[in-house]
């Protein structure tokens, strides 16, 4: 299995607007960053050029629109920007910008994306890391009809439904995203929509002075006479507008039928970002916005702590054909019965192993350990690990036959639970540090179930011996 490696921009490109809510001109960078850095706002206007770090945590604010904040820094309607990024797969980006919005530039995340490709990503020298959801998952609000679920999936996708009252083109409204590779064509140039109402609203409070009838689809949910019209044309310097048969001004052209339930599909993306992780999982919204889809981001960030805790037992489903059968193991370890302790590896990669051993009842060890209450011996649950590591190594050798490993040192070795007949045992042996001058330093745990049992570190040396 190969490495997904994280990326970030291959350059710093730019991008100049106004903010929605300030109507002042914002000049917004995106610079590359290294590994691990993730998204992170950067107020180059601000004494001292204070950073906020783009997650869940960091919310205080969700009306009409994502709302960062760290001490006195703000940065305001985040959403379309990290949508962009999340769904062109860059995973790290230092974001500078001069003001406390981010440009809304035409309301969608079309100029973003045509920023981000002109400039090109880069690949790095690093693993990218996702949450995968492992079970059902869901936020509910149900006094305003709200729901998000996250089921498990293989990969990233999304259905959204939205469904206003206030509105016959809104009444009912669906879209889906079954692929990050459609989000330029079928998501990003789909617009931010407000309600007539809602405009007055924010006209009324002296808010989104950077509005224009050219960033937003207004939709008409009351009676309205063409003497208003001319007055908000008047006031964002239009020419005159009227209302379409359904109930949108005249002066946009839709995108798509459904182009607010496809915006609504952009901000869920973009919101999600603030779990820090990209995720694999199928998401199902139901009338969402940024309240929900922060709320849901705080959700996935608790998850993710609570496994930072204590290690994830990996996935191991024993209908799939093995990577390394025992014949094939026998080609690269030495051992041999009664004293060789992997049956399969079923995963591997660059840095890391899963090997599986299936504890009989017919071990021989039973014979003499504990044969009336049969436990297996934590010293040969050490060796099964090691065995497991010696092909992480052997296994990246051309002439892997040639080479033997010899275990150095064993460190923090731990024992959880007993180990007894019947119990199926998965290996994750993790390399801490590159190879060097033929030593590997490794990470050893072994589970049965979702159960750690047993964990250790090991050094050993890698020779060549035939």
């Amino acid at each position: 299995m190969m490495l997904e490696k994280q990326t970030t921009i291959k350059a710093s490109v730019s991008l100049k607007g106004t903010g929605l809510h300030t109507g002042v001109e914002v000049t917004l960078t995106l610079n590359p960053a290294e590994v691990n850095h993730g998204y992170k706002f950067k107020r180059i206007d601000l004494p001292d050029t204070p950073v906020i770090d783009a997650l869940a945590e960091n919310v205080t604010f969700t009306e009409r629109g994502t709302v960062l904040k760290k001490g006195n820094a703000i940065v305001s309607t985040i959403e379309h920007c990290l949508s962009a990024l999340r769904a062109l797969g860059v995973d790290n980006c230092l974001i500078e910008v001069d003001g406390p919005e981010i440009p809304i530039l035409d309301g969608s995340a079309k100029d973003f994306v045509a920023a981000i490709e002109k400039i090109g990503i880069l690949n790095q020298d690093e693993e990218r890391q996702y949450f995968v959801v492992k079970e059902k998952m869901i936020f509910k609000d149900a006094e305003r009809g709200i729901k998000i679920i996250a089921l498990p999936d293989d990969d990233f996708s999304v259905n959204c439904n939205i469904s206003f009252n206030a509105s016959m083109l809104l009444a009912n409204q669906f879209a889906s995203l079954e692929s990050f590779s459609d989000y330029k064509s079928e998501i990003s140039e789909c617009r931010t929509f407000v309600f007539l109402h809602e405009l007055e609203m924010l006209l009324q409070n002296n808010l989104i002075k950077g509005g224009a009838l050219n960033n937003a689809i207004v939709i008409i949910d009351r009676e309205v006479s063409q003497d208003e019209l001319d007055s908000l044309a008047d006031l964002f310097q239009q020419p005159r507008i009227e209302v379409r048969p359904i109930g949108i001004l005249n002066n946009l052209e839709l995108k798509f039928p459904n182009e607010p339930a496809r915006h609504k599909l952009l901000d869920i993306i973009g919101d999600l970002t603030l779990a820090g992780m990209p995720i694999k999982g199928r998401i199902i919204a139901t009338r969402p916005g940024h309240m929900a889809n922060v709320e849901f981001a705080k959700i996935i960030r608790k998850e993710i702590k609570k496994r930072a805790l204590s290690p994830e037992a990996p996935d191991y489903n024993p209908d799939l054909e093995p990577l390394y059968d025992n014949v094939a193991i026998k080609k690269l370890l030495p051992h041999r019965y009664p004293f060789l302790l992997v049956d399969k590896i079923v995963s591997k990669n660059e840095k890391y192993i899963i090997g599986v051993k299936n504890v009989s009842t017919n071990e021989p060890f039973f014979v003499g350990h504990f044969p009336e209450e049969p436990v297996m011996p934590g010293v040969l649950l050490v060796e099964a690990m090691a065995q497991v590591g010696g092909i992480l190594v052997l296994s990246g050798l051309d002439d892997a036959d040639k080479y033997s490993t010899y275990f150095l040192k064993l460190d923090n070795i731990k024992f959880r639970r007993k180990v007894v007949p019947g119990d199926t045992l998965v290996f994750k042996l993790e390399l801490m540090s590159e190879i060097r001058r033929g030593v590997a330093n490794m990470k050893g745990t072994a589970f049965v179930g979702s159960q750690v049992v047993a964990e250790g570190e090991f050094m050993a040396q890698i020779v060549k011996n035939k």
